[in-house]
């Protein structure tokens, strides 16, 4: 299945932290930021991205506890210049002011001015 296609069918079952996030990070809500939401980037599909600031937010649930596979897809994201942060889905849900404070806090100084004026 083509990567668009899986990435359309991922934004149609986002889970309810997903949702959440979303909710705050969609429609330049987060301080005039744009962020896309189950974007492809080379062979793998990550749950946010700002691509101007190259910052990716991943919403993570208990299968990722254990995962092998998160260093490796990690590590070649960081290759390509972006940030990966991770939130763990009931920090998403329970505490979302403060996961909002962590992602714009990690957006660079330029990309905050720029998304202000």
């Amino acid at each position: 299945m083509p990567a668009n296609q899986h990435a359309r069918q991922l934004r149609q079952r986002m889970t309810d932290a997903e949702q959440l996030l979303w909710h705050h990070l969609r429609n330049r809500r987060l301080d005039g930021h744009k962020f896309r939401r189950q974007h492809p980037i080379g062979p793998y599909i990550v749950d946010f991205v700002h691509l101007q600031a190259r910052l990716i937010i991943e919403a993570d649930g208990g299968q990722h506890l254990a995962s092998q596979r998160d260093p490796q897809r990690d590590a070649w994201l960081q290759a390509q210049g972006y940030r990966v942060l991770r939130f763990w889905n009931h920090d998403i849900l329970q505490q979302p002011d403060t996961v909002l404070a962590a992602i714009w806090q990690a957006l660079p100084d330029q990309t905050r001015k720029d998304a202000s004026a």
